[in-house]
């Protein structure tokens, strides 16, 4: 079924389901009267005792607006919303309508034919405002399929106490790092750096920094074999091999939000997204300790991935014109200035940056330069399954249960069985 059927065919069939079954009869809406009404369900995939009550907040704002539509807002973990969003959709049953969508999921979730295209609807409002980078991961095969919510990227957070005590300055390159490390060892007895072990997008950075990635898309070519490919998996070998670095095969967000917040280890790499769960620490009671600087370069240069997250409206939704008008607002200048000033994410709006929320936001625009110059991902219907090969030799690499040699091959030999026809 999922390469089976055509995206056009399986929105039909979609929308002909929701109406035979007449499921979900609460979030019927209706707009004879011009004024929407009815039930918006909304799958919310932040971090749950920060970042969701802020986007909570914000949700009940438009029912305020629109004082007939209720929003049914559910924070689902992120690791559990692309699968669980697909199956429901696949089944007919239990999807939202508003899902937020990590960016490498929306060309997938739009090449199965589970979103509704945007174009022409009022979601997509004041649609030139948007960062070109944050625009593109919304289009599939010249439609627009979400709105961009946030955008943002990776640098190196430190505790500046840390560096204080231990006489140390901010490392710049991965030789640096070491460096670094070793004399907050020595001096502090802290573990210079956590560096996720189970999840794949923290080693891009470090593939990236080496000149490499995963794939070429445009010559449809597996490029994360090559040699830069394999001496990334070297480099972060080698961090947790020499101590610079620790690391966990499970449970590694929060291993890494614990050991940083409560000053066990100097350094994490992470995202705008995670500075409103690290203040919430004890050793960032005094908000000023938390520092943040660009990710160290490889021998290639810089390289950090951009990331963010859209809003997207399922296509069997019925309730259509309140989703279309839920996202609009949701990624409007207004919204997306409230959440750079209370979570300190960056908008995906040119105007927005304009706003003193965002201007007096030292995270944000710290990150804003960051992200105009991070490594956009293929976007492609693959590229969300591209991390779960790429995590198991990763996390063998730094568990040590095979070689970066092995690991670059088995990964690339991987890529060329799901990207059929590619070199």
């Amino acid at each position: 079924m999922r390469r089976g059927i055509t995206a056009t065919a399986l929105v039909a069939a979609l929308a002909l389901a929701a109406t035979a079954c007449g499921s979900d009869d609460e979030s019927g809406g209706s707009k004879s009267s011009g004024e929407l009404s009815g039930t918006v369900t909304w799958w919310d995939t932040s971090t749950v005792g920060s970042e969701d009550k802020v986007f909570k907040k914000i949700a009940e704002g438009f029912e305020k607006k629109h004082p007939k539509v209720d929003v049914k807002y559910v924070n689902v973990p992120f690791g559990e919303a692309q699968n669980k969003f697909k199956n429901a959709a696949q089944a007919g049953a239990g999807a939202p309508d508003v899902i937020r969508s990590e960016v490498a999921w929306t060309p997938e979730f739009a090449d199965l034919g589970y979103l509704a295209p945007l174009d022409g609807t009022t979601a997509l409002k004041d649609q030139d405002d948007f960062l070109d980078q944050a625009a593109a991961s919304t289009k599939y095969k010249d439609k627009t399929y979400a709105v961009p919510q946030v955008i943002d990227s990776m640098g190196i957070f430190y505790n500046k106490k840390i560096f204080a005590d231990a006489g140390v300055e901010v490392p710049k390159n991965i030789a640096d790092l070491k460096t670094v490390s070793k004399t907050i060892k020595e001096k502090t007895g802290k573990t210079g750096l956590y560096l996720r072990g189970d999840d794949a997008y923290w080693f891009l950075s470090f593939l990236y920094g080496e000149g490499g990635d995963l794939v070429d898309a445009k010559s449809k070519t597996v490029t994360v074999n090559n040699p830069e490919g394999v001496k990334a998996f070297k480099t972060v070998k080698d961090l947790v091999d020499s101590g610079a670095a620790k690391t966990d095969a499970t449970d590694g967000w929060e291993n890494m939000q614990s050991s940083f917040k409560d000053g066990k280890v100097a350094m994490m790499i992470n995202g705008p997204w995670a500075v409103a769960d690290t203040l919430t620490g004890k050793e960032f009671a005094d908000k000023a300790n938390l520092g943040i600087s660009p990710v160290p370069a490889g021998t290639a240069g810089q390289g950090a991935p951009q990331g963010g997250h859209n809003l997207a409206v399922y296509a069997g939704s019925k309730n259509l014109d309140a989703s279309y008008a839920f996202v609009e607002y949701m990624t409007s200048v207004e919204t997306q200035a409230q959440t750079a000033g209370e979570l300190n994410l960056l908008p995906t709006r040119t105007s927005a940056y304009a706003k003193q929320e965002a201007a007096d936001s030292e995270i944000v625009q710290f990150f804003k330069p960051v992200v105009e110059t991070a490594v956009e991902r293929p976007w492609i219907p693959e590229t969300g399954s591209l991390f779960a090969p790429l995590v198991t030799e990763y996390t063998k690499v730094l568990t040590g249960q095979t070689t970066p040699e092995k690991a670059a091959s088995t990964t690339g030999d991987s890529y060329r069985k799901l990207l059929k026809g590619w070199k």
